[in-house]
């Protein structure tokens, strides 16, 4: 059993968190823990950009476990999460959990514990129609927003609302969510923005070029209702949208574009709050080589163990 501390590698998209883990793990002889909200799907393979080719030996989890229309969310994330932890230590192995998604990586390291909160339909009717910024305001009525990231279309706030108004009406529900944080060390990519924006870009067009627009008209073929993939958000809101003929495809890019840099902005927002909130995050260079990155992330990590 292996009871060393959690390591978790986060940044915002694009900064290469995933080849910094999966060297990481090489050489620590770990295991990774996905901390991204929608590489759970399968068949959402380019547009999530799980990057399959770059684990080569090391193996993954919480990758490819729900079907694409599936409605995934945090509590189903930290069940599955803790359950991969304890079986990463059971081999004796490291747990690494790397991921942009900061309410999944920040949850999970908390120790965070959330009731099954069940669909509530008479509430979802009530709300039926209402704009995400009517929405938005709803739910920042009911408790603090760190950000926005998980409220980017109608669906995910209802979603959101439906949960806060279970824990009012349910308190001693909520009393069970107390965290009870996990030992971890955070380290996380730093990337110049300018940087990060051409990265971006780039990537954008590669993925296209990869044929993600024909992995979403796949999707669709295959029975995924074009409702449900705008609710993924990013790729697959603008894309099913072009699909679908509410957008041209230069339309599509440039909204898209933009989404996604306003995206990487959310998420270094939550990172920096994350801080605030207390965690130390350890930045490194993203234009250190992938030796010298975990050559400083070991020293890191060794530190914090003295």
């Amino acid at each position: 059993m292996n009871n060393s501390p959690i390591i978790a590698i986060v940044g915002p998209t694009a900064s290469g968190k995933t080849r910094r883990a999966v060297a990481l793990a090489e050489a620590m002889d770990g295991e990774i823990v996905s901390g991204d909200s929608r590489q759970v799907y399968r068949g959402m393979t380019i547009g999530t950009g799980k990057d399959l080719d770059e684990y080569g030996n090391v193996p993954y989890h919480l990758i490819d476990i729900a079907d694409a229309g599936d409605k995934y969310n945090l509590h189903r994330y930290l069940k599955d999460a803790n359950a991969a932890i304890a079986g990463i230590r059971s081999r004796g192995r490291q747990p690494i959990v790397c991921g942009g998604t900061g309410l999944y990586v920040e949850s999970l390291l908390n120790g965070l514990k959330l009731p099954d909160v069940p669909e509530n339909k008479e509430l979802r009717e009530s709300l039926q129609g209402k704009s995400l910024e009517e929405l938005t305001g709803i739910l920042a009525s009911m408790k603090q927003l760190h950000n926005v990231t998980d409220v980017d279309t109608e669906k995910r706030a209802i979603r959101a609302i439906e949960i806060q108004s279970y824990y009012q009406e349910h308190p001693e529900k909520a009393v069970n969510t107390v965290p009870s944080p996990l030992e971890a060390v955070v380290i996380g990519v730093d990337i110049d923005r300018e940087k990060r924006r051409q990265r971006i870009t780039a990537r954008l067009k590669q993925r296209l070029d990869e044929g993600m627009v024909d992995e979403i008209r796949g999707l669709i073929d295959s029975g995924v209702s074009p409702d449900d993939l705008i609710y993924y958000g990013l790729e697959y809101k603008f894309i099913t949208e072009h699909v679908i003929g509410r957008l041209t495809f230069d339309e599509m890019f440039s909204q898209l574009e933009i989404a996604i840099h306003q995206f990487a902005k959310r998420q270094m927002t939550w990172f920096r709050g994350m801080e605030r909130r207390g965690y130390t995050i350890h930045w490194l260079s993203a234009e250190l080589t992938d030796s010298d990155f975990t050559r400083e992330a070991q020293k890191i990590i060794s530190n914090n163990a003295d």
